[in-house]
């Protein structure tokens, strides 16, 4: 099996303007996968930039409550942080990016895995378009 129809590609949170405030992913539907990933892209690596996972109920996550121990430090040099939340005890759940000094957010994704049904899709009109190919030839792209 290939990793994209082993996966379900989202897009976690979309790119920011600098700035110092809290920024709430996107909300990731794991039903039917046992987990989700998160890969986020901070503009500024910086020690107080931090990220974590919150989960709920509620499709909005109006009742979003934090993971115990999700806290990931970016770290003074790393601008690309990322976070695994096996097996969710909640349906819903979201990377949230909390910056204390001003950056951007490149861009968060989540890569839901182990799906219970596959092949997986990971096209989305107007945000995620892709390919596979199986043993390509060599030659022009």
């Amino acid at each position: 099996m290939n990793l994209s129809k082993a996966i379900k590609i989202e897009l976690g949170a979309a790119t920011t303007a600098a700035g110092t405030s809290t920024v709430n992913g996107a909300t990731i539907d794991t039903q039917g996968f046992e987990g989700v990933l998160f890969v986020i892209k901070f503009g500024t690596a910086a020690a107080d930039n931090t990220i974590k996972a919150q989960q709920g109920a509620a499709s909005n996550l109006s009742d979003a409550a934090d993971l115990a121990g999700t806290s990931v430090g970016v770290g003074a040099s790393d601008e690309l942080v990322w976070l695994d939340i096996h097996k969710p005890l909640e349906r819903y759940v979201r990377c949230v990016a909390l910056r204390g000094t001003s950056t951007t957010i490149d861009g968060c994704f989540a890569f839901l895995y182990g799906p219970s049904t596959k092949p997986t899709d990971n096209e989305t009109a107007g945000t995620i378009h892709g390919e596979l190919h199986v043993s390509p030839s060599e030659g022009t792209a």
